[in-house]
């Protein structure tokens, strides 16, 4: 290329000058683009290292690098491609593509913490030109691979965060599906980004082109007609576009600067190279984007005259790996046409087929051939011979009408037999007549946009045309299956060679469930773990995947897992492989799924928003997934500190909830309660007390919330004052509450009646008063709601609240009680749903279980003093004592043989006898009379 002559664009320049001055009425800025375009065109053409634009998917620039390398045969191969991301390379042939390479940090050190995680992909699919080079360097001996372009760490130290996603640009395009989503929320690099970033640009090409997309448009005047170039017609044809969209982007000027400030990087790493291994220039080949290929930079070139100083790194520590991409990925995060790289691989193999040029493929890829013996490898082709200068390929390729393609009826029918026979697999209503309608549509639709043949993209209009109609049958629409039938959505996958430790750690331990779980789709697991013991290990490890990996990835059909509790049969549904890329980015967080689940259990009760009940739950999830008594004990001493921080009863209802469960949990499977939980509960004992005046009186604060506290007090109070604690503290926490909303009202009533404050009888006579003044009337069933509440403090009041409710409904009229009825309906509901069952199992047993059994039935709360609950008169002189042994004495008689007890049946007597305890021991009543007259009274007693 350095034989290049300096005027071997000259009759170009005049063409152009020629057509500026006609066009533009007179030199002027149109002169300077076209010139400074071919002088673009001209310097990279005559740069001594070889410089190979290419466009990102682009079948023609794939074709064209795999004939170029075969012919050239450099020895180092330029990679516009992180150079972070260098060793990763060689894992590739453990894969199946697409795969993306990924850099991932979890933490970050020197960018903003909300950034967290970073994570940078570089999507790689077959039909590539990058693929195609990194093939080549990787299986032919003596070559060098460098990758140039700037690393992961530098993406985000110059590119500020887009703000708003990409979207595709067919603005027709269906919602992406969940291969979309395989790169999650990473920044995409990918090698030659071509598109204009001129809006009106590339409106006009559109509009005269007369097509609906870019991606459209790429297809059929760039694709096809450098399918078959030569060399030097691709290259400088690719060089052209590259200048004309650099010299027509006013954009962002920030984005420009980091194109420039890439390129300078890029010369800059190859000139080190150069330095370093004394390479010949000659020897080796540039692959970059045809937009970076047309650079203006001064450190363009060998011989560039800048010097750029590259920046050092940030502390970041950046995590390397490859996770699974599919064409719907790649299109979803660069804005490409729905559909376009399935298009571009079906493209692909007829380029293959059509010019004969052998891809390079990486030994041991899957899905590739095996080399038969006797053919020549790319290290054994003799070197080529030197090439002549390059001469003007581009004014002949500018001045040649468009070759018409024939029209392929073969292809074209059978395509359109195809769509319909998957339309109707969806539930489209298409026959016969449909495929020939979408047959003559797209000679028709091809017509009209001047082609001779119709391409995919006029078929997928036409099929839509004529098949789709209002409403779509099935899961997928027409547009949808044209894509799936025109070489559908590859999804790659990475190979267990190539996974983290992580990943093959988990696939070792789920070996024995005999599944492919490197398969995509949901597979069902079977786990017979009393039959099978061995098999507990793997319900472990699933366990942890379903806490840990997004939802669908794991999800349990039959078992559950409890505190305390043992599993003996489980039944799940895996979906691994479908859900890879997460599974290798907890390998980024660990080498186990234990260390990652610590980690997060750390970082989540460590938080800054953490609070109590998030502290707790952490204590729960140890226990419950690693079984971790050291971490339980740590995180449950930091339950303490957080508990004690907190001046709000926002969480008392989870903090009672879970303290309840661990408590039960530590009582059955441990011979003595852990310290912390101890402190804990005499912690929260204190703190409630005195949050609970406040609490009572906050407006923000809730019943449940009240009661929450409330319950923790009553329900954890023999444990508290074992403990050293004062029920003083209790008491003196509830004469200090004065709460004005009836719901708390009424909890607060019910805690009296807890504390023997207030009788039953003063409490069924403040409702009866409620129900008589037609003033408090409208807030009974907020009165109610309260009560309902206090049973989570107080669930003897089960009985009590049933008789309020009923009392309401037979005392109060028709006219009061059917308005009143809808608010005390949503009252309960909304408040207390998770305590409705105490109130309905107390019904059940209050209430007759018959309905001709109701007429005759008595309230217990209408009964006299002299008749039970049970609804049964006491028969006057009948003996109080225990009937039953006397009844049967022969079973008293054998239970006390058995215990040794040779005694002897008493007399029945009338009446009873007294206390006659007190008689055989009367030293212990003469001791308890002294110390009660000794006793000095409490104050205020």
């Amino acid at each position: 290329m350095s034989g290049t002559p300096e005027g071997t664009f000259e009759a170009l320049r005049t063409q152009l000058r020629e057509a500026a001055a006609t066009f533009a009425d007179g030199p002027g800025a149109l002169e300077g683009i076209l010139l400074g375009m071919v002088d673009d065109v001209d310097r990279a053409v005559r740069e001594p290292l070889e410089v190979f634009p290419v466009c990102h998917h682009s079948p023609a620039s794939a074709v064209a690098m795999a004939r170029r390398l075969r012919e050239k045969q450099p020895k180092v191969v330029y990679l516009e491609l992180c150079e972070d991301m260098a060793p990763l390379l060689t894992e590739l042939r453990n894969c199946r593509l697409p795969v993306a390479v990924q850099a991932y940090a979890t933490e970050v050190d020197g960018f903003p913490a909300d950034w967290a995680p970073l994570s940078v992909v570089a999507p790689i699919t077959e039909a590539s030109a990058e693929y195609q080079a990194i093939a080549y360097a990787l299986d032919t001996p003596g070559v060098e691979l460098v990758l140039v372009d700037r690393s992961s760490d530098h993406v985000f130290q110059w590119d500020a965060r887009a703000e708003q996603p990409v979207s595709p640009d067919d603005p027709e395009a269906p919602p992406a599906e969940e291969e979309a989503a395989l790169h999650g929320d990473a920044v995409g690099v990918e090698i030659g980004d071509l598109r204009p970033r001129f809006a009106e640009l590339e409106e006009h090409l559109l509009r005269h082109g007369r097509v609906r997309h870019w991606s459209e448009w790429w297809h059929q005047y760039v694709e096809l007609p450098l399918g078959d170039a030569d060399h030097d017609t691709y290259r400088q044809v690719m060089f052209l576009i590259g200048s004309l969209f650099r010299r027509l982007a006013p954009g962002d000027p920030h984005r420009m600067r980091v194109d420039e400030d890439r390129e300078r990087h890029m010369w800059t790493r190859m000139r080190e190279h150069l330095a370093v291994t004394g390479t010949d220039p000659a020897d080796c080949l540039y692959v970059c984007g045809a937009f970076h290929a047309a650079s203006d930079v001064e450190e363009f070139g060998v011989h560039g005259a800048g010097t750029f100083e590259i920046s050092p790194r940030s502390g970041t520590r950046w995590l390397h790996g490859l996770i699974p991409s599919s064409h719907t990925a790649i299109e979803a995060q660069f804005g490409l046409a729905s559909g376009s790289v399935s298009i571009a691989a079906t493209l692909w193999a007829k380029n293959l087929k059509r010019t004969r040029v052998k891809p390079y493929r990486l030994t041991g890829q899957a899905g590739t051939k095996k080399t038969t013996p006797g053919r020549t490898t790319p290290g054994t082709t003799p070197p080529p011979a030197p090439q002549a200068p390059t001469a003007d390929q581009l004014t002949g390729f500018l001045r040649r009408p468009p070759v018409l393609d024939q029209l392929d009826e073969a292809e074209l029918l059978g395509w359109s037999v195809d769509i319909v026979r998957a339309a109707r697999r969806s539930g489209y209503l298409a026959s016969t007549a449909d495929a020939i309608a979408v047959f003559q549509t797209s000679i028709l639709l091809a017509g009209m946009r001047d082609r001779a043949k119709p391409t995919p993209y006029d078929f997928q209009d036409a099929a839509v045309t004529c098949i789709e109609k209002d409403a779509v049958p099935g899961r997928r629409d027409v547009r949808r299956l044209v894509e799936i039938m025109m070489g559908g959505d590859r999804i790659g996958q990475v190979g267990y060679d190539a996974l983290p430790p992580l990943a093959r750690d988990v696939h070792d331990r789920l070996a024995p469930l005999n599944l492919k779980l490197q398969q995509r789709g949901v597979q069902r697991a079977l786990l017979d773990i009393a039959g099978r013991p061995e098999l507990e290990a793997c319900s472990d490890v699933l366990w942890m995947l379903r806490y840990l990996m997004p939802q669908g990835a794991a999800r349990p059909i039959m078992g559950e897992r409890q505190l305390g509790e043992r599993p003996i049969q489980e039944s799940w549904d895996l979906a691994l492989g479908t859900h890879q890329r997460a599974l290798i980015e907890l390998g980024y967080e660990g080498v186990g799924i234990e260390q990652v689940l610590e980690q997060r259990l750390r970082r989540r009760a460590y938080g800054p928003q953490a609070t109590a009940a998030v502290v707790l739950e952490a204590v729960e999830d140890a226990t419950l997934y690693l079984r971790s008594r050291r971490l339980a004990d740590e995180l449950g001493a930091h339950a303490l500190d957080v508990l004690a921080g907190e001046r709000s009863a926002d969480g008392a209802p989870e903090v009672l909830r879970r303290v309840r469960r661990l408590l039960a949990h530590y009582r059955t499977s441990e011979p003595a309660l852990p310290s912390w939980i101890e402190s804990f509960v005499k912690t929260g004992y204190a703190h409630y007390c005195t949050l609970l005046p406040m609490a009572f009186g906050d407006e923000e604060a809730t019943v449940r919330q009240v009661g929450a506290m409330l319950g923790f007090l009553f329900s954890m109070e023999g444990l508290a004052l074992s403990l050293g604690c004062d029920r003083t503290q209790l008491e003196l926490a509830v004469m200090q509450s004065h709460p004005q909303e009836p719901s708390k009202v009424a909890l607060l009533w019910a805690a009296q009646v807890q504390l023997g404050r207030l009788s039953r009888e003063e409490l069924r006579a403040r409702c009866d008063e409620l129900l008589g003044s037609p003033l408090l009337l409208p807030a009974y069933p907020r009165y109610l709601s309260g009560f309902v509440h206090a049973l989570e403090p107080v669930p003897a009041l089960a009985d009590f609240v049933v008789e309020a409710v009923s009392n309401a409904f037979g005392r109060l009229p028709d006219p009061v009680l059917l308005p009143w009825l809808p608010t005390l309906i949503t009252t309960l509901r909304s408040g207390g749903a998770d305590l409705a069952p105490l109130l309905i199992r107390e019904a059940g047993r209050i209430f007759p279980g018959r309905l001709a059994a109701l007429d005759e039935w008595v309230p217990p709360w209408r009964e006299p003093s002299g008749v039970p609950r049970g609804g049964r008169t006491v028969r006057a002189g009948a003996s109080r004592g225990v009937a039953l042994p006397a009844a049967h004495p022969a079973t008293c008689d054998a239970v006390a043989t058995l215990l040794g007890w040779d005694g002897a049946w008493q007399p029945e007597t009338a009446g009873p006898e007294g206390a006659t305890l007190l008689a055989r021991h009367p030293e212990t009543a003469a001791a308890l009379e002294v110390l009660l007259a000794t006793a000095r009274p409490l104050p205020g007693r």
